[in-house]
């Protein structure tokens, strides 16, 4: 090929590179789309104050658009329901931004939460102060023992306790104040 027929041959392609494409294809969906998506994309970017935003958002009404089954439902107006589409996902969109703002550094914040297990010297503590609670509980009559354990360890009410140990419910308060108040005199002993 000669130097000339290259060159118009290059002419040609830059020619036809400036021409528009024209939707060759048979799918009325694709075609309704092509020709609205730029007004689909500046009302995307009114919603979101974001062009690029705005093209993604298109993008994904597209999508959901051209995965609409047609057979099963003809949509009355359809550049209405792209607009729709668009709305929501916009909507969407803005939500999830302003959640993520609320919380900048959740992932940082996440990272430096506690575990809610005790360690290894909070669980040797609790099993020291679980054992001179025992030891106390046990300094003390059954009657008290037994009321102390209905209300703290079983979760009965007082009128339960009272009804159980055929006692007023003003001696079943008095036997469980009086356990409590022991367990703690021996677990502030045992602590200095």
């Amino acid at each position: 090929m000669s130097y000339h027929a290259r060159s118009l041959s290059h002419a040609r392609c830059a020619r036809l590179a400036a021409v528009p494409i024209v939707s060759l294809a048979t799918n009325p969906k694709l075609d309704l789309y092509l020709f609205h998506r730029p007004a689909l994309v500046d009302y995307a970017a009114s919603l979101l104050s974001c062009r690029a935003q705005a093209e993604d958002v298109v993008q994904e009404a597209w999508l959901r658009f051209s995965s609409r089954d047609s057979v099963n439902a003809v949509i009355d107006q359809p550049v209405g329901y792209l607009y729709r589409i668009v709305r929501n996902l916009a909507f969407d969109l803005s939500r999830r931004d302003a959640t993520e703002r609320r919380q900048p550094d959740s992932d940082e914040l996440l990272e430096t939460l506690s575990d809610d297990k005790p360690g290894p010297e909070q669980q040797a503590s609790t099993s020291a102060e679980l054992r001179i609670v025992n030891a106390a509980l046990a300094e003390l009559p059954p009657r008290v023992q037994r009321a102390f354990a209905m209300h703290r360890l079983e979760g009965h009410t007082l009128q339960q306790i009272a009804a159980t140990l055929n006692i007023s419910v003003g001696l079943a308060h008095q036997l469980v104040h009086q356990a409590l108040c022991h367990c703690a005199d021996r677990l502030e002993q045992a602590s200095g």
